[in-house]
């Protein structure tokens, strides 16, 4: 299994721990029938069901070696709206139910090093609001989610030493740019 595929998987499992989340899909679903796309949001009679999209990827190197990578997430959710039972207060409540769970978790099960980066921490509410999915008024959640892993380089020649532990000790000559 492949690193994405590994973390996705986390997420989604993460997602299904929520009390009331629905149905939640690894990838956005279609359907050519109306009929048939309204069913793989449907859960327990009604329109309630998430998909996890990666948005994107970026690495900064560590050193010659290793990359920090942080991937982004988004996670889409849609629940069928009812003014009469007052829905808007429910779904705001299973949008932080989820933001708790990831906060309880912060590397999903060991996955990712850390869902907190230097500029955000956890599941980000990007957008809530009222949409038309699949032909039904309902309420619409963009969720971000930031993930940390470390990558290694691919393998080539190393020239010159890579002991940087005597230069972090304090033990070996500091060079800067500058004749030793």
């Amino acid at each position: 299994m492949t690193k994405v595929a590994i973390i996705r998987n986390a997420i989604i499992a993460k997602l299904n721990e929520v009390e009331g989340i629905g149905l939640v899909h690894g990838y956005e679903r279609y359907a050519v029938e109306e009929r048939a796309f309204k069913a793989l949001y449907m859960a327990e009679g009604k329109l309630l069901g998430w998909f996890v999209r990666r948005e994107g990827v970026s690495e900064k190197p560590l050193n010659g070696t290793v990359g920090d990578e942080e991937t982004r997430w988004i996670i889409r959710g849609f629940m069928g709206l009812s003014d009469a039972d007052q829905s808007e207060p429910v779904f705001d409540d299973l949008i932080d139910a989820i933001r708790d769970a990831f906060r309880a978790d912060d590397r999903l099960g060991g996955a990712v090093i850390s869902c907190t980066t230097e500029a955000r921490a956890g599941i980000e509410l990007l957008a809530s609001e009222p949409v038309m999915f699949a032909n039904t008024l309902c309420h619409s959640a963009r969720l971000g989610l930031t993930t940390k892993t470390l990558e290694q380089a691919p393998e080539q020649e190393i020239t010159g030493s890579l002991d940087i532990t005597a230069s972090l000790e304090g033990d070996a000559p500091q060079n800067f740019g500058g004749q030793m």
